[in-house]
């Protein structure tokens, strides 16, 4: 089964609103039971519910003014692709980041069984600098 391109906007569009809000209801709506969550391509995934829960909310406890905005998006039978960029402000120094990044969702039945996510993170105000450290 395919997901079409405006059914993988929709969840794209879910997805940042999880990710603004630290929403970890909707997240999880959105993931089969054993998603895999990979934020770093050479590290073990996060598997499961409840450990993806727990990465959103270590995020919610360090990160503040979250703006999450997808760039655009591309489908390719049942496996998304999408550009996007995120602004948000540190909690323990009050500095503004930004990042921006690609994550590529493979799907079944229109949920979420693996996200991978690759991205570049600075200070914001800073051009071509050091990488924002955390």
């Amino acid at each position: 089964m395919t997901i079409g391109y405006a059914e993988g906007g929709e969840l794209l569009a879910s997805l940042t609103r999880a990710r603004m809000t630290f929403d970890g209801d909707l997240l999880v709506s959105l993931l089969s039971a054993d998603a895999e969550y990979h934020v770093d391509p050479f590290g073990p995934p996060i598997v499961g519910h409840n450990a993806i829960r727990a990465r959103w909310l270590a995020l919610a406890a360090t990160q503040d003014q979250v703006e999450f905005t997808i760039e655009r998006h591309l489908v390719s039978g049942d496996t998304i692709v999408a550009i996007w960029h995120l602004s948000y402000v540190l909690r323990e120094d009050g500095a503004r980041r930004r990042a921006s990044g690609v994550m590529v969702l493979d799907t079944s039945h229109g949920l979420i069984g693996r996200l991978r996510e690759w991205s570049l993170e600075r200070r914001a105000g800073t051009v071509g600098g050091e990488p924002a450290a955390g």
